[in-house]
């Protein structure tokens, strides 16, 4: 992902099709060891296509994947007892969310 990130920060600068050595040099200036193979496989990915098109067409595709939804029931009784350890679990789960919606899920960007 950090590849394809500077690929396309790079880009965004007026370059048509950057460089390794422009891609290489955004990331190192971040601090991040590059590996030859896999900047090579993102240039071969990514050789002779328009960056706004492939945009495009990944925007296309995400959009066409289901997102959210009920989680499916996973007791037996269909009664109020069934009902009401799912109701305490959705609010333990719901304080536990809150509290680490503030963390930045322990990654960034160029990790």
């Amino acid at each position: 992902m950090r590849y394809v990130a500077a690929y396309l920060l790079a880009s965004l600068g007026g370059e048509g099709c950057p460089s390794k050595e422009k891609i290489a040099k955004i990331l190192e200036s971040v601090g991040i060891d590059v590996s030859d193979e896999r900047l090579s496989k993102v240039m071969s990915e990514l050789k002779g296509k328009d960056v706004s098109e492939v945009i495009a067409d990944g925007m296309g595709k995400l959009a066409s994947m289901p997102s959210g939804g009920a989680a499916a029931s996973s007791g037996g009784g269909g009664g109020a007892g069934g009902d009401a350890p799912a109701e305490e679990k959705k609010e333990e789960k719901k304080e536990e969310s809150e509290e680490e919606s503030d963390d930045d899920m322990g990654f960034g960007l160029f990790d």
